[in-house]
């Protein structure tokens, strides 16, 4: 098992940033963090803010990147900066292909470049890489052919690449995970978070109808524990160069995992579909073979599935 003694957090900031420094945190090892992030506020660490070292840097700044690498002498690089709204990128491509992949070139040559000891790079992908799988082709391993069918994964799959690249051509240490769906309160823009939060804002009495998008699509979803737990055992238990699929292990449907959600709720939850929030290109299925990563890491989802879905609901109940 490896050990670390300064872990570097790019997009600290951001949702799953912020998950991954307090869940590391609260493991009480030795190591110092630090994070990296461009122009978003400093909310989503606010408790864990006097814990850690930020360093505010857009990516796309080849030059400043490589000199904050170079200060930091990071052992252990989480790379989760990215635009990662999936929506958003069918209204503007360009932005966010660009920010995602000028991001990732300019660390991994960062890192190339440096007279360090090579950190492990834990390349934080998405199962969004292999777009629209087939039924007679699940559930999906790390083997599957990459097709994605929206603007955000062909970004997320440049990052991909690029790392495997890496990885071959210059030595760097990297492993790639390509998480699946899980719940993660601090992003409303994502479909079970913006439920839970439509959910609580009814019970309050602000609104009328939860409104939703595609409901016809399967997935696997793990707590956002168990996915930040699975990261860390990536870094330091996965092997390097290797790529990892991790996802939960019951799929569920996207209306029954709403009819669950509204379950929980003491209101009476009425529904209509919002034609804004469909996408051009859609996802039916998603579901995963995380068993290599099983077998290399001893992962595995801890948590019920039913009480992350009413901590996710509580979490919004609290945060008016």
């Amino acid at each position: 098992m490896r050990k670390f003694k300064r872990i570097l957090i790019t997009g600290i900031h951001g949702s799953g940033g912020s998950f991954l420094a307090g869940h590391i945190l609260k493991k009480k090892i030795s190591a110092k963090i630090f994070g990296i992030y461009n122009n978003q506020s400093d909310q989503n660490i606010k408790d864990i803010k006097k814990y850690i070292k930020t360093y505010k840097c857009n990516l796309c700044d080849f030059k400043k990147t490589k000199n904050i690498i170079s200060l930091i002498k990071p052992d252990l690089i989480f790379h989760l900066a990215s635009n990662a709204d999936v929506r958003l990128s069918f209204d503007q491509p360009r932005n966010i292909i660009l920010n995602n992949n000028n991001s990732t070139i300019n660390l991994l040559e960062s890192v190339r470049l440096s007279k360090l000891i090579k950190p492990v790079v834990i390349m934080c992908s998405t199962s969004e890489v292999y777009g629209e799988v087939k039924k007679k082709d699940l559930p999906i391993n790390e083997n599957n052919y990459i097709n994605p069918n929206n603007p955000y994964a062909v970004s997320k799959t440049f990052q991909d690449l690029l790392a495997q690249n890496y990885f071959k051509n210059f030595g760097l240490k990297i492993i790639i995970t390509r998480m699946f769906t899980y719940l993660n309160p601090k992003r409303t823009n994502l479909f079970a978070s913006n439920w839970a939060n439509q959910v609580a804002k009814i019970e309050r009495g602000e609104l009328k109808f939860l409104k939703h998008g595609n409901l016809d699509t399967t997935r696997t979803i793990v707590d956002i524990d168990d996915a930040m737990e699975a990261y860390w055992l990536a870094a330091t238990k996965g092997k390097i160069g290797q790529i990892y699929n991790i996802g939960g292990n019951k799929s569920i449907k996207l209306k029954n995992f709403l009819k669950l959600l509204t379950q929980h709720s003491t209101s009476k939850i009425k529904t209509k579909i919002d034609k804004n929030l469909l996408r051009k290109s859609d996802i039916t299925l998603q579901i995963p073979s995380s068993k290599k990563f099983f077998k290399d890491t001893g992962w595995k989802p801890k948590n019920n599935f039913n009480e992350s879905i009413l901590d996710l609901l509580n979490y919004f109940r609290k945060n008016d």
